[in-house]
């Protein structure tokens, strides 16, 4: 598989993920106990990195240079995963996943890399 197709594939899964993050957030998410309203904001935020960055991959994974980038990328789509991954995790199970809190911003500062490399 080329890389310009992993990313397609890559990017189109991460928006529709987010996607149905975002709906569940809505509407199951919501119903369960002890969810707050920070919890909710923070499930909004992961959701809506998601589909952001799943079509900033469309995108590169259709330009003729940096499709093919060896750095941006990936750094987007890992960044990406890491960062909203660990925010819907923290807000559905904090208590045992605390140790993800850390993880956030390294996910933030990877995904923030691949975009700096979009641009040099």
């Amino acid at each position: 598989m080329s890389r310009s197709s992993l990313l397609w594939r890559t990017g189109a899964l991460l928006a529709a993920t987010g996607i149905i993050a975002c709906a569940f957030g809505s509407h199951g998410l919501k119903k369960r106990a002890g969810v707050t309203p920070d919890n909710l904001h923070a499930w909004q935020t992961a959701s809506n990195y998601a589909i952001y960055n799943g079509l900033a991959l469309l995108l590169v994974s259709m330009h003729p240079r940096f499709a093919t980038h060896r750095f941006a990328g990936p750094a987007i789509a890992v960044g990406s995963i890491v960062f909203s991954g660990s925010i819907m995790a923290l807000v559905l199970v904090r208590d045992r996943l605390r140790w993800l809190g850390p993880v956030t911003p390294l996910g933030g500062s990877i995904l923030i890399a691949g975009y700096i490399a979009l641009a040099l």
